[in-house]
């Protein structure tokens, strides 16, 4: 396997590095105060640690006072491939300087990527238009949903997090600034978590089946019949990495299938390898008939993706589907140059590889400290769930909150979420430095649990 990454350009073996007295460092402080006086909105990430970054290359960022960070969240989900990958640059460049925009009309190197989405993905998925955000792309999704079933009403899950405009919201969970109520049609049920189920069997495992039977008592009592599809994330990623249980989504594309509604995958964080393969619907054998892709589509560039079955083609025809940004010739270079670095560069074996070290390596970290409830990791997407006590699993937010900012001191780059650490180092990431990273995480769990007493 040959990177096109030239790593020579950083030395990893010096990374992390930490050169200022405290970080953020004092440059990173000054200018992040200026630019929140102006900007408000930031996430958690940022609020926790409101450093500046300059530059990246690779799995590594480099801030404002010089300090050089490993890149442990993929920019949140979106450098799949590292930053700059070189392929990717190069590809984006050349469309800059050649056609910026053109509205939909066809370019040569949309159809190419065109071609080789309907090659690389799984099944009958062949039909797509091409967005510029992933809650635009579910936002098309809903309106294919209701031209091709005639049926207006959907269903989505606790926990999952699917954007942030009208309906997309509408389809997770509800700030009172959202306004007065979910939109009409909109409907929550829960899914299966494997380490907070809901349903069990006597044995305490999860009961897929009762779900199955809860999500029928809820299409008689609580809507008027007319769904028009079920909507998830394949893996939750804002819940905290929450993965189903091995029989759930198999099962209910049977009961989708049973009851004439639509499965649709919203795969905008879990798609292009950061699983391993190029969906994450894959690892169950299951074809969605609608499907999103983004973040790491273009591994940074805003491009993004709606994707139906062929049977399901012609109701993007009835949904005036184009956009003014999505499928820009630098958008459709940058996807392209993506997949193509994914394919020649065995990055999805990469991910495979690096799946099986994370595995051991998190399992022994569970085994090791108290505080740890729970693990799951598929490729290189993973979840590390911190508690007060194994027994009753209440959540320990209070540590998370300590590991997050102790680990991005020590110059681990990476993703708050609440009690549970999130995970998402690029694909082309090497086992060594994989190995770092998670010596800075167990080193920051053990000074938790040194802080609060374990």
């Amino acid at each position: 396997m040959s990177f096109t990454i030239d790593w020579a350009k950083v030395d990893l073996s010096k990374v992390p590095t930490i050169v200022t007295p405290e970080v953020p460092g004092s440059k990173s402080r000054a200018i992040h105060a200026k630019a929140a006086v102006i900007m408000k909105g930031y996430s958690e990430q940022v609020r926790l640690f409101p450093v500046v970054f300059e530059r990246g290359y690779g799995c590594t960022l480099t801030d404002v006072d010089g300090n050089v960070y490993l890149d442990f969240s993929s920019g949140i989900y979106v450098t799949t491939l590292g930053h700059c990958h070189p392929r990717v640059t190069e590809a984006v460049q050349k469309a800059a300087g050649q056609l910026m925009n053109c509205h939909d009309f066809t370019t040569p190197v949309k159809l190419r990527l065109l071609e080789k989405l309907r090659d690389i993905l799984p099944g009958d998925l062949s039909t797509v238009q091409l967005y510029d955000s992933g809650t635009t792309a579910v936002e098309a999704g809903l309106r294919v949903c209701r031209a091709a079933t005639g049926k207006h009403e959907f269903l989505s899950c606790f926990g999952d997090f699917h954007g942030k405009t009208g309906h997309a919201v509408s389809l997770a969970r509800m700030k009172s600034v959202n306004g007065p109520a979910r939109a009409p049609g909109f409907y929550m049920l829960p899914r299966p978590n494997t380490y907070r189920p809901l349903f069990t069997r006597p044995d305490g495992s999860v009961d897929t089946e009762a779900y199955l039977a809860y999500y029928d008592e809820f299409l008689v009592e609580a809507t008027t019949g007319q769904v028009a599809a079920i909507v998830l994330e394949p893996i939750q990623g804002w819940a905290g990495s929450i993965f189903p249980p091995e029989d759930f989504f198999p099962k209910l594309r049977t009961w989708c299938d049973e009851r004439s509604i639509l499965l649709f995958a919203d795969e905008v964080l879990t798609s292009m390898g950061r699983t391993g393969t190029y969906l994450a619907m894959e690892h169950w054998d299951v074809i969605p008939d609608v499907v999103t892709l983004g973040k790491g589509f273009g591994n940074g560039f805003p491009v993004t993706a709606m994707v139906v079955r062929k049977e399901y083609g012609e109701a993007l025809e009835a949904i005036s589907a184009s956009t003014s940004y999505g499928g820009n010739p630098m958008a459709c270079a940058a996807a392209l140059a993506s997949i193509e670095a994914i394919e020649e560069e065995g990055l999805l074996e990469n991910a495979v590889r690096l799946e099986e070290f994370f595995v051991e390596r998190l399992a022994r970290m569970k085994d090791e400290h108290p505080i740890v409830g729970d693990v799951r990791c598929k490729g290189c997407l993973m979840g590390v769930e911190l508690v007060k006590d194994r027994g009753t699993k209440e959540p320990f937010g209070e540590a998370g909150t300590f590991v997050y900012k102790s680990a991005f001191g020590k110059g681990l780059a990476w993703i708050p979420a609440g009690h549970i650490l999130r995970m998402s180092p690029p694909i082309v990431m090497d086992v060594d430095v994989a190995a770092k990273c998670m010596d800075i995480i167990d080193e920051s769990i053990g000074e938790a649990e040194h802080c609060f007493g374990y």
